[in-house]
């Protein structure tokens, strides 16, 4: 029989399309019997309203095909977390030539219960060939690092190349609309003439259809955790370099190169002498 559930936590329920948005992304983990794949699947509607939430707080925008790109990475990403252990950080970065010329930065943990991401496209180095760069942190052991070389094709294309260059073994990634993303991870012994074979439609309705049986749920922010305490001892070593700037205007403004958060730092913060000014908001 197929994967029992309610109709609220049913997967791919358009439920929550319909209710207000959860404060946090649940992800799902469910692995798909006698096909020997994990499947994961979540809604990332409350993900991206945190993110869209972060960008207008700070004055930001992205052009159409560059947010584009970051809502599928960040939802895909997410559902990587998932797939690997609890203790593990990971981070990718990605330099495209297309579809545009820019660079992406991901990262988050699934003990912080986090992902941050963002876009670059001012001052990137041309390259003839998509690129990533994965990193993989754990406590007390020497990172793992990955330089993958991707085609031209979609974002699905890249995390599916990402597996089977890095993680050695087959997936597949589904945008099934509506903000609901699936990833599908070959485990030993996985029927991989199936997985192969998977269209969106199948995965919507794989609980139907499949022998399925949840194993864990995650749940995720937005966030980063950046305060302007952890970016001042950056600003007080390049001090010499925006002397003239502190001279000038007294402040100088500084951002953090994980989320883009913008901050005014002082010269009196840089002596130690004052609080902390909160983000800069439009």
């Amino acid at each position: 029989m197929g994967y029992d559930v309610t109709q609220k936590n049913k997967l791919f329920s358009m439920s929550s399309q319909q209710e207000a948005v959860a404060e946090f992304t649940t992800v799902q983990a469910v692995f798909v019997r006698q096909r020997n794949c994990l499947l994961l699947c979540a809604d990332m509607s409350p993900l991206y309203v945190d993110y869209y939430l972060h960008l207008m707080q700070h004055g930001l925008r992205h052009a159409e095909t560059e947010d584009a790109v970051v809502k599928k990475l960040l939802a895909y990403f997410t559902l990587h977390l998932v797939s690997r252990p609890w203790q593990e950080y990971h981070a990718w970065t990605f330099n495209t030539c297309a579809p545009s010329c820019a660079n992406y930065f991901i990262s988050g943990s699934s003990v912080d219960e986090e992902v941050v991401c963002r876009a670059f496209t001012e001052g990137v180095r041309e390259t003839e060939t998509n690129m990533l760069f994965a990193q993989n942190l754990v406590a007390n052991k020497a990172p793992q690092t990955s330089a993958i070389t991707l085609g031209n094709g979609s974002v699905e294309d890249w995390v599916e190349a990402y597996y089977r260059q890095s993680e050695q073994r087959m997936a597949r990634a589904f945008d099934l609309g509506n903000d609901r993303f699936a990833l599908l991870t070959a485990q030993p012994g996985a029927d991989h003439d199936w997985l192969e074979a998977l269209t969106a439609e199948d995965v919507q309705r794989i609980d139907a259809v499949e022998q399925t049986k949840l194993l864990e749920s995650r749940k995720f922010y937005f966030r980063c955790g950046c305060t302007v305490d952890k970016i001042l001892p950056i600003i007080r070593s390049m001090r010499h370099s925006f002397a003239d700037q502190l001279s000038e205007q007294g402040f100088v403004e500084a951002s953090c190169p994980r989320c883009g958060a913008a901050y005014k730092v002082t010269c009196e913060m840089l002596e130690g002498g004052a609080e902390p000014d909160s983000p800069e908001t439009p």
